[in-house]
């Protein structure tokens, strides 16, 4: 086992290594990257999250799907599409997630942007107010789900108090929150900090945490999450949530 040295100059080493614009071509975070308006890309990023499992091929193209059936104008679209134009989402499907759960998410973005004010768009502004992530993800999940809804979309968005890792949910914050000096992550949003953020959980970044021995563990849920967030933060307080580049580099590209 490392010695905790030893874990965070590899660690270190290993978000160097993935944490660059090279990670981006590979990676569903390249299609918010196409966008330069905060709005835009804040819509494209937390659609793209929240289709964000399975092949990442796949997720790249079913995202840029999204962006093409919103005229690759997602504020706009969000805001403004009428009846009619919102019916063009109808047939999307990416796994579980389909043409239902894309018009609810879009008039939900809509009823959120509606309640923003002059510091933050509506968007940001759902996460605001909060002591953590898991605070956060909740408040946001009761604002989401003011809009009339079905109750199969509620599973889009992963509940941390019911257990959930929420990988989806605290990738998007990453992207949003951590002001990366790399220009991977966007670092747009103020709402959190930084060193408050989650790595988002999934398979690869669980076996990479429990063979480094940061969880001990055996689900991945929110539990083994803030058991492995404990060591990460004494690593690094002030952006642990950079270490995902490492497991999730190591996880995919290296037969470690």
């Amino acid at each position: 086992m490392l010695t905790q040295k030893e874990l965070k100059e590899f660690l270190d080493a290993k978000s160097k290594q993935f944490n660059n614009p090279d990670f981006i071509a590979d990676d569903p975070i390249q299609v918010p990257h196409s966008f330069a308006k905060k709005e835009d890309i804040e819509i494209c990023a937390f659609l793209t999250a929240t289709i964000a499992w399975g092949q990442r091929k796949t997720i790249i193209k079913n995202a840029k799907n999204i962006m093409e059936l919103m005229d690759n104008e997602p504020f706009d679209f969000v805001l403004n599409a009428s009846n009619d134009e919102l019916n063009v989402l109808n047939d999307f499907k990416h796994r579980t997630f389909n043409g239902v759960d894309l018009r609810f998410f879009v008039l939900a973005l809509r009823n959120l942007y509606a309640k923003g004010n002059k510091e933050f768009s509506g968007f940001e502004m759902a996460f605001t107010n909060c002591n953590s992530p898991f605070e956060a993800i909740d408040q946001f999940r009761n604002l989401m789900f003011e809009t009339k809804h079905e109750s199969r979309s509620e599973k889009h968005i992963s509940s941390p108090a019911k257990g959930s890792a929420a990988k989806r949910i605290n990738m998007f914050l990453r992207w949003m929150v951590r002001k990366d000096t790399h220009g991977v992550d966007f670092g747009i949003w103020n709402v959190l900090s930084p060193s408050k953020l989650m790595v988002p959980l999934d398979v690869h970044t669980g076996n990479m945490a429990r063979k480094l021995g940061l969880i001990k563990r055996n689900q991945n849920d929110w539990k083994a999450l803030e058991e492995m967030m404990t060591v990460l933060r004494k690593l690094d307080p002030e952006d642990p949530s950079r270490y995902d580049f490492a497991l999730f580099g190591l996880g995919v590209n290296e037969a470690f």
